[in-house]
């Protein structure tokens, strides 16, 4: 029996976040203690007491509410069920069978497994089996999803992910996420599986297929985007080559032009986006042609839209920053692009005095979001290096967190100071190295620094 069991540890994190929220300088001491709460999960003995669940978070937070610790450790004790185990187990088998027994422990209800997975684990084996076999599938899907949606060729590389992607779903669905991370461990034991059955992995699998599932759902709307811009770019060709007067001929270009700029707006970043930007060579010639002979008016005029369509998309997504990188990286290519249309504009298009202040200002705009762009890399690498030095620190201090060699912790802490000061205000992660920033602040100033 494990020392610490899980609802127990449930408690106990909810209230140390809780802690954590009130004062985000003790953020770092909250790894300190579940780590000391992991040990106590990963051993078996008597349950940890309510003494020992105080002298295990008290050191650091002193303030640890009592009343959830008394809850913690009433919740860790034994349950008048789980000490009755052994002799249902005989009247069990006595009564339904050995099947029928075999059945009913299985059955997928924690009340009925967790007591029989403490005492009798050899009873859950067919469950333990069915989950080794949901984790396999599982794993492999994920991977082929990956692969396919990720590394996709073609729109059927997508459908046949998107079932991928269902399909591990499906298995992981029929992992209990309550019986995870312990006690599947001992069929390991037993059966010498070579794989690491653990909450932690199930919680990356099911971030894995979120993230692909949102890659798919991403991938089909720009596929749909892409289709109906080629479809509205055919009609409005053959709008044109049908059309019997200026009139007509006007509005089938301007349908045109419309129809092209949809087409540029499929992300850059999805398989649409790459086979958009290969048939926009030919588009875009095709329609240079046409608006050359309707004139240089309504060529410059469609540039001169276009060029402020692509600036107005830039300034719509650089609201509400921060932004990551990625983010200021294709606010950088909008604006980008609005210039570029402009640059097409010659001096002698009617029109073209609205031209350079309008250019100007966006050069200036695209100047700004580079800008922003190297001060998110650059702030999101010092605050990465800050991390693994906070990662040395917590390697260096022992279980109770007290400070044996001080000069070598004021050291890692200056080193951990002179990481975050490089992290610039209005980036992602600047709340976050300001919390570490406090921390510090504190830890020296126990020090005597």
């Amino acid at each position: 029996m494990a020392r610490l069991n899980r609802q127990a540890l449930k408690l106990l994190t909810r209230e140390l976040d809780r802690q954590v929220q009130l004062d985000p300088a003790l953020a770092m001491g909250r790894d300190l203690v579940l780590r000391r709460w992991d040990r106590l999960l990963e051993r078996d003995g008597e349950p940890a007491t309510l003494a020992e669940l105080q002298a295990s978070v008290k050191d650091l937070f002193p303030n640890f509410s009592d009343r959830v610790l008394e809850r913690a450790a009433a919740a860790n004790r034994p349950s008048f069920f789980g000490k009755l185990v052994g002799p249902l187990v005989t009247l069990g088998v006595i009564g339904v069978g050995v099947p029928g027994f075999i059945w009913l422990v299985n059955l997928p209800y924690p009340m009925i497994r967790w007591p029989v997975a403490r005492t009798a684990p050899i009873l859950l084996l067919p469950s333990f089996m069915q989950m080794d076999h949901s984790y396999r599938q599982t794993v492999s899907l994920v991977e082929q999803a990956d692969q396919l949606v990720n590394q996709a060729t073609g729109p059927a590389d997508i459908e046949l992910g998107a079932e991928k992607v269902k399909a591990a779903q499906s298995h992981l669905d029929k992992l209990p996420v309550w019986f995870l991370g312990y006690y599947p461990q001992r069929y390991c034991s037993l059966f010498s599986c070579g794989w690491q059955f653990t909450l932690d992995e199930f919680r990356g699998a099911r971030a894995s297929i979120g993230r692909m599932e949102a890659k798919v759902f991403q991938e089909q709307q720009a596929a749909a985007a892409l289709e109906e811009g080629t479809g509205a770019i055919a009609q409005a060709q053959q709008a044109y080559q049908q059309a019997g007067d200026l009139s007509t001929k006007t509005s089938a270009i301007a349908a045109w032009q419309a129809a092209i700029d949809s087409v540029h707006q499929v992300p850059a970043a999805t398989l649409a986006g790459r086979m958009a930007k290969t048939q926009l060579i030919a588009y875009e010639r095709d329609f240079q042609q046409v608006a050359t002979l309707a004139g240089a008016n309504s060529k410059a005029d469609r540039l001169i839209s276009a060029a402020k369509a692509f600036g107005m998309e830039a300034a719509t997504l650089a609201q509400n920053p921060p932004h990551t990188a990625d983010e200021w990286q294709a606010i950088a290519e909008l604006w980008a692009q609005a210039i570029a249309n402009l640059d097409r504009v010659s001096q002698e298009d009617p029109g073209y005095e609205t031209v350079p202040p309008l250019k100007a200002k966006y050069a200036t705009n695209q100047v700004q979001v580079k800008t922003r762009l190297a001060a998110e890399r650059d702030s999101v690498v010092a605050y990465d290096q800050a991390q693994s030095a906070y990662q040395n620190l917590l390697r260096s201090l022992p279980d109770d967190g007290k400070v044996t060699n001080r000069n070598q912790a004021i050291a890692q802490i200056a080193e951990i100071r002179r990481y975050l000061v490089k992290v610039q205000p209005g980036t992602t992660v600047y709340t976050e190295a300001q919390a570490m920033q406090q921390f510090a602040d504190k830890k020296l100033k126990d020090l005597g620094q």
